[in-house]
């Protein structure tokens, strides 16, 4: 037994109907979506578009670390993206306090020093999609072949505000 199981098993459900195989990895609706790790949001649900349409980044907080950045350029460069949007949400931990406001939750829960991670976090979310954006548009190998927009994200209604 594996405490996987369960999801095994419902993979194999999912797959008895799957029928999205087969095409390849080209963003059909040309759109990447830069949004948080929450489970709360459904990227390609709440902007109409199905499986295949999009680049899906996630990160904690909708930032955009290196390796966000990447995927962006490579969205750009390799999968016919020419729209990036920049998605954080309401109510995010990542926009509840600073780095070192969680580095003291998470060291009183586990005993350890937590002084070299680096999470991103800001309370000043408009600040931080700000910051977000204007990196990836002004990019090199993105400025110029892709739209970048921000936009906010509420959990609570659904519904999707641009920003930037």
């Amino acid at each position: 037994m594996s405490n996987f199981d369960d999801l095994l098993e419902a993979n194999r459900a999912y797959a008895a109907d799957f029928s999205d195989g087969y095409f390849d990895g080209i963003a059909k609706a040309g759109v990447c979506i830069v949004t948080c790790m929450d489970s709360r949001i459904e990227p390609l649900d709440m902007v109409g578009l199905r499986i295949g349409d999009a680049k899906i980044l996630r990160s904690p907080g909708g930032r955009v670390t290196t390796s966000v950045l990447t995927g962006c350029v490579l969205s750009v460069q390799l999968l016919q993206v020419d729209r990036i949007m920049v998605v954080p949400h309401t109510r995010c931990a990542m926009a509840s306090g600073t780095d070192e406001d969680l580095r003291r939750v998470i060291s009183a829960k586990t005993g350890t020093d937590t002084s070299w991670l680096s999470f991103g976090a800001n309370p000043d979310q408009a600040a931080r999609l700000r910051s977000d954006v204007d990196m990836i548009a002004n990019h090199p190998l993105i400025k110029g072949h892709a739209e970048v927009g921000g936009f906010i994200y509420d959990v609570d209604t659904g519904l999707l505000t641009q920003v930037l």
